[in-house]
């Protein structure tokens, strides 16, 4: 029996219960995040960008999440945003992860976003591999960055620059 196709769409404020579910679920994994549990919805809106948030919706069931967050306030930065991906677990490995990644970048650079950044647990091979097919590159790992339940860990700093985002033209 074949499954119900994904249909990416945009994040909606009624998505929430779900998307909280999923994060919750990430974060029980320990191989997503620092974060002990998802803030409520407030919290969470203010800390996205508003235009790039996506959902990943199977038979009408939510199962997988992604949005952009501002990596700063100074205007500089303005062109840079931190990735966030989360798929429920019952939907690993199905593409749901590569397909809300594409949404996502092509979402950013129609926005002028030029690069995307994500911090990844070097132990989460699947983040790792997803990030890698659609263009992150690893620039970095972040030693003893934080710990979790006594232990240290480290974070892989990976980044996507746009082709068509923010490249000088040529004279």
């Amino acid at each position: 029996m074949s499954r119900a196709p994904v249909i990416i769409r945009p994040m909606q404020a009624s998505d929430w219960d779900d998307v909280r579910r999923i994060y919750a679920d990430g974060i029980a994994s320990g191989n997503a995040t620092f974060e002990t549990e998802p803030p409520g919805w407030e919290e969470w809106d203010e800390g996205h960008l508003t235009e790039s948030r996506f959902v990943a919706a199977q038979d009408e069931t939510v199962v997988g999440w992604a949005a952009l967050s501002p990596v700063s306030d100074r205007c500089v930065y303005g062109g840079v945003a931190e990735i966030s991906v989360y798929v429920d677990a019952e939907a690993r490995g199905q593409g749901v992860g590569g397909e809300l990644m594409e949404a996502l970048v092509r979402s950013s650079e129609d926005r002028g976003i030029w690069t995307l950044q994500a911090g990844v647990f070097p132990e989460n091979d699947a983040s790792v591999r997803v990030h890698t097919r659609v263009g992150f590159r690893l620039v970095g790992r972040r030693e003893r960055l934080g710990q979790m339940d006594g232990v240290w860990r480290d974070v892989l700093l990976l980044e996507r620059r746009s082709d068509r985002v923010g490249v000088p033209e040529s004279p």
